[in-house]
């Protein structure tokens, strides 16, 4: 759940939060719970608890502890911005963000109205850093098309799509002040299809925007046998990490040191 990623577009997840709750049709087969709940009632194990939300502070330090840059998607199994994560531990998670400031950050979220008040407010001081970039997902036009003028609204360095999946034609997306697109089809069993068309007019337009595109997958039943090319070629481009030198040990100690002691049962 940590450590080195097999998805295309990062190095690597941290998750200090466990555990999210449906709030639209792209939630519908999530990966996450269907890996989550495998293990529900499993002593020890870290999703004994299954899928249900839960902060894990003691993972809060982990980007302070890895001395080799790397990509890290934040909550790959969860969302740090559901309704029942408290702002001040929000606030810690971007903290340890700022510090471990030789990482460049990948903040994806479906909860895209929270994410662009809080970039505003409690965050703002954080929206500018070019090592943490600020995604929203977006599956369709009814629900994924607001959240990208959400994110649109907020203050960001970076901010990114995550089209995945893809469950309909989307028409034309406003792309201003967008830097980096990722499109995916869903997998697993009942994956729903994705058309070519579709993921087509996206690449399109990304490229009259001169926007950075990044095609996932095909997706399906069997992700591996449907591959990641689109017209002959892979699509791999995304903004450039930020590289910076690690910090010096004692440093990143007492980093570590002065983060806060959270009660893990503390979601509201």
């Amino acid at each position: 759940m940590s450590g080195s990623s097999r998805i295309e577009w990062t190095d690597a997840t941290w998750n200090p939060v466990r555990g999210c709750t449906k709030v639209s049709p792209g939630c519908a087969h999530c990966y996450a719970e269907t890996f989550a709940e495998r293990f529900r009632g499993v002593p020890g194990h870290p999703y004994e608890q299954g899928f249900d939300l839960r902060l894990v502070p003691e993972k809060l330090g982990e980007p302070l502890r890895w001395t080799k840059s790397r990509m890290i998607f934040v909550n790959s199994m969860s969302d740090l911005f559901h309704v029942n994560v408290p702002d001040e531990y929000i606030a810690a998670c971007v903290g340890v963000m700022e510090a471990a400031n030789w990482h460049t950050y990948q903040v994806l979220t479906k909860r895209s109205e929270r994410l662009s008040d809080l970039l505003r407010t409690k965050l703002r001081h954080a929206a500018d850093l070019p090592h943490i970039w600020w995604g929203v997902s977006v599956e369709n036009r009814k629900h994924g098309l607001p959240r990208i003028e959400h994110l649109r609204a907020a203050p960001a360095a970076v901010r990114f799509l995550s089209i995945e999946p893809l469950l309909e034609d989307l028409g034309r997306i406003d792309l201003r002040d967008i830097d980096w697109v990722i499109v995916g089809g869903e997998s697993g069993a009942g994956a729903r299809p994705m058309k070519r068309e579709w993921v087509a007019a996206i690449r399109d337009q990304c490229r009259r925007a001169k926007v950075r595109f990044f095609f996932k997958q095909w997706g399906g039943v069997r992700k591996c046998e449907t591959g990641r090319e689109l017209d002959g070629r892979t699509h791999d481009d995304m903004p450039p990490p930020v590289h910076r030198m690690v910090v010096p040990l004692a440093a990143r100690q007492k980093a570590i040191a002065s983060l806060p002691i959270l009660d893990a049962g503390a979601a509201r």
